[in-house]
């Protein structure tokens, strides 16, 4: 009987079929790109790309689910190596919690309130403890809960864009997501500032806080992430190294001759008086002029904005002792006279 039918139904032109074929691949494209969470395995990387750019890539119930799930099925799994989590090309990272559902979900008593912090809390620990090296491209807006999927892990990298803050006490909450315990581990009170105040760090300020581990130009994210997917069976030294590859050192673009120099200068200059200092900067303008890297920094800066100066000599340790004595050393009667 199914037989008799099939035959009466009419043939599916091929290009038909190939229509349907299409349509059903662009309902599929459709459906990933809706998806909250991407998770995907690439070479030795499990990767997770939070995926509510509207939302900020606010974290809601089901993408902790997900996530806690998936990292614990990737810290078992011997082909995998490392976990990078990153935001889609946006504006943020992750700007925090659906707190708009939970606040919702307070008012009419729902089971969502404690469900919610509990599997998030469950996932905050789930990062600080993972077995495998985690690494958070914390790119763009990085507040509340994307701190809380970011700070635990093992590498944090900032770019020029990352802007941080735990904003809670703004909105009647308090620094949650393991807050209490990486705040005040900051140096000096700076962790009670960014709790107290929900202040924004900003670029490179997340790096000198201690809260990012690294900083990398953002235009320089698709290698890394590219570089990180091709390491072999790596170590955290081995990723530690290649992080360090790309992380920019603001030192290592100056002039190592400046750099001696300067740290001396502000070592002597801290016992002397105003007059002593100027005179002895003036001895210090007149070795610079002399030199080579002036006149180099200028052209790399100024003249060709190239931004890559050949420094003479290009190493702290070619620059010697003897060197910078001398740049000290009195004018006679050429000295600045006050």
């Amino acid at each position: 009987m199914a037989a008799r039918v099939l035959r009466r139904l009419p043939r599916v032109k091929p290009f038909n079929r190939l229509q349907v074929i299409l349509q059903h691949l662009k309902m599929s494209k459709q459906t990933d790109s809706t998806t909250e969470v991407l998770l995907e395995k690439r070479g030795g990387a499990g990767i997770i790309t939070l995926n509510r750019p509207k939302a900020l890539n606010a974290l809601n119930f089901s993408m902790i689910q997900q996530m806690y799930s998936q990292i614990k099925t990737w810290e078992k799994d011997p082909e995998t190596f490392l976990i990078i989590i990153k935001g889609p090309e946006g504006k943020a990272f992750c700007a925090g919690g659906d707190i708009r559902a939970i606040a919702d979900a307070g008012k009419t008593g729902s089971r969502l309130i404690q469900d919610f912090f509990r599997a998030e809390y469950s996932l905050n620990n789930a990062i600080g403890t993972c077995k495998k090296p985690y690494v958070a491209l914390i790119n763009g807006i990085t507040m509340g809960g994307g701190v809380g999927v970011s700070v635990h892990g093992h590498f944090r990298v900032a770019t020029e864009k990352t802007v941080f803050a735990m904003p809670e006490t703004a909105i009647g909450l308090f620094p949650d997501v393991g807050g209490g315990y990486f705040l005040p581990r900051l140096s000096g009170k700076m962790g009670y500032f960014l709790a107290l105040t929900g202040f924004r760090l900003k670029g490179r300020d997340v790096l000198k806080a201690g809260i990012a581990t690294h900083f990398v130009d953002s235009e320089k994210l698709p290698a890394l992430e590219k570089d990180l997917i091709a390491l072999k069976s790596p170590s955290t030294e081995n990723i530690a190294d290649l992080l360090n590859s790309y992380h920019v050192k603001t030192l290592n673009k100056m002039s190592p001759t400046s750099l001696k120099i300067t740290l001396r200068q502000l070592r002597e200059g801290a016992s002397m008086s105003l007059q002593e200092v100027l005179r002895m900067e003036y001895r210090l303008s007149q070795a610079c002029l002399k030199g080579h890297d002036f006149y180099e920094g200028v052209r790399a800066v100024l003249i060709d904005k190239d931004q890559s100066p050949k420094w003479r000599p290009a190493a702290l340790e070619e620059v010697s002792d003897e060197f910078v004595d001398n740049c000290f050393k009195p004018l006679g009667s050429n000295d600045l006279k006050l």
